[in-house]
């Protein structure tokens, strides 16, 4: 079976996460022009009908089929907020002028997390997730679930960075690890050997063509370092892993897929480059060439933080050692097929 997925597939879901923002900002800057100083109350109405619109548009984007209530509640009270946050004061001072407006707003925020909350604490009480995922699943019911996600993988990056420089990788008790960090390390070396370079140059070269351009990039040279070190990092703290459940296949931060065992058919050594460059394949080789294929017998949807990508029915990825990986993956496959026929 194989499944041809264009790019086309993950335009809308790309143009859903990134134009509000730009019609959002652009609206706010129209909002501090001499003429909306001039306009005020006109200024703000469709200050508001431009925000809510934007989001509401993304939100149905977004969404397979009709949006749920409590997501339009959440748009709506975003939207508010962004109005009264993003206005400059005379528009503020306008809003506070119109009790009735403001207290729609103000109900509509209220009403929302009011909502959010009661959905909150059933999910804090859940024990059936870990912790980490527990406050994400929290935090999405107050915020849109994009943001969160984004400022969890932020905060997950720059704590791998900076405060894990030792110490065993993370694998659970039943299950077994399988390193591909070995092949990377001469790149990731030169990698960050280019990267400090590249901030020496900035901060020596530029600095005397303008100071202030040398202070900028310098800033984001180091911060690019920083996610360049955690990302590396990564690659060691979060190998290959074979579970009792099936295979979950990871690099670093970039990618982890959970392939069920009874998903896979096959497990291929030696496979053609137009299966590995076909868009139903996902290439966990990262910047080398894989030497495991996974043939599956249904799609499967690999999970993005910036876009929806289409399904898969090949995992391929690079392991240090691939032969006991095989040789275990091989017998647990024999294992669950043996079980399966006595069954019946």
């Amino acid at each position: 079976m194989t499944v041809k997925i264009g790019i086309g597939f993950a335009r809308p879901q790309i143009v859903a996460q990134v134009v509000p923002f730009i019609i959002v900002a652009l609206a706010g800057m129209a909002v501090r022009t001499p003429l909306a100083s001039a306009h005020p109350f006109l200024a703000l109405i469709l200050f508001l009908w431009i925000v809510a619109d934007t989001l509401m548009l993304a939100l149905v984007v977004r969404s397979s089929g009709k949006p749920e209530w409590r997501a339009v509640l959440g748009v709506l009270a975003g939207a508010s907020f962004t109005v009264w946050l993003g206005s400059p004061s005379v528009i503020r001072g306008v809003l506070l002028d119109t009790p009735i407006l403001a207290l729609t707003m103000t109900a509509v925020v209220l009403g929302h997390v009011a909502w959010a909350t009661a959905r909150a604490s059933r999910v804090a009480s859940s024990e059936n997730i870990d912790r980490k995922e527990r406050w994400a699943s929290v935090a999405s019911e107050f915020f849109p679930p994009a943001l969160v996600r984004l400022v969890v993988a932020e905060l997950t990056v720059i704590h791998m960075a900076l405060f894990r420089w030792g110490g065993p990788a993370d694998v659970p008790e039943d299950a077994r690890a399988f390193a591909y960090h070995e092949h990377l390390t001469p790149m990731c070396a030169t990698l960050l050997i280019l990267s400090a370079i590249e901030i020496a140059v900035y901060h020596l070269l530029v600095g005397h063509w303008s100071r202030a351009a040398a202070v900028v990039m310098f800033i984001l040279s180091d911060v690019g370092f920083v996610y360049l070190l955690g990302l590396i990092k990564s690659f060691r703290f979060r190998p290959v892993l074979l579970t009792p459940e099936g295979v979950r296949v990871r690099a670093g931060f970039l990618i982890d897929q959970f392939v069920p065992l009874d998903a896979i058919v096959a497990i291929e050594g030696g496979f053609t480059g137009e299966e590995v460059r076909d868009p139903a394949t996902l290439n966990a080789a990262l910047l080398a060439w894989p030497n495991i294929m996974l043939q599956l017998n249904r799609p499967l949807h690999p999970r993005s933080l910036l876009k929806k990508r289409g399904a898969v029915v090949r995992i391929a990825f690079r392991l240090d050692d691939p032969e006991p990986f095989m040789r275990l993956l091989i017998w647990r496959l024999g294992q669950r097929s043996s079980e399966a026929v006595s069954s019946i």
